[in-house]
């Protein structure tokens, strides 16, 4: 009973202060979209937005496109947003399920592997990590080796 009547207080509140369908008084409507930021589909980089934030951010300290874009673990879907392994990689940030990476440095290694440093924050806490990223040949999957332990991602 309470919470209908709550629903019902802020139905009235809401409705308040609207003027009558068809009347123009002049004033734009408030709309308020949330969207999401775009992640770059699988080998398309994103591209700066302006100048600035491209002479900020040197080729040498990016991703290479190849690896940009969306990753999940091998048993998870694709499409499911909230997969543990999910990882969105762009140019300059590692995007994962409850952290996220802004890339300070790119080095790499003569076999191919991408050794990442990148300054992280989530759930509160912010730590700089380095990890090593390992593509397939085939571009598929995508080892990452943090600590010691290495996790096998699929493209999406």
């Amino acid at each position: 009973m309470m919470r209908a009547f709550a629903l019902c207080a802020l139905a009235a509140l809401a409705a308040c202060g609207r003027e009558p369908a068809g009347k123009d008084d002049g004033q734009p409507e408030i709309v308020s979209n949330i969207v999401e930021d775009a992640v770059p589909e699988a080998g398309e980089a994103r591209q700066p937005e302006n100048r600035a934030e491209a002479q900020a951010q040197p080729a040498a300290d990016s991703i290479p496109a190849a690896l940009q874009g969306r990753w999940t673990g091998l048993p998870d879907a694709c499409g499911d947003r909230a997969a543990a392994l999910e990882l969105n990689i762009g140019p300059d940030s590692l995007i994962f399920h409850e952290s996220v990476g802004q890339v300070e440095a790119v080095k790499r290694g003569e076999d191919g592997d991408m050794r990442v440093t990148a300054a992280f924050t989530g759930e509160g806490e912010s730590w700089t990590r380095t990890l090593t990223l390992r593509p397939a040949a085939d571009g598929a999957t995508l080892t990452i080796v943090n600590d010691g332990t290495a996790t096998v991602r699929k493209r999406c």
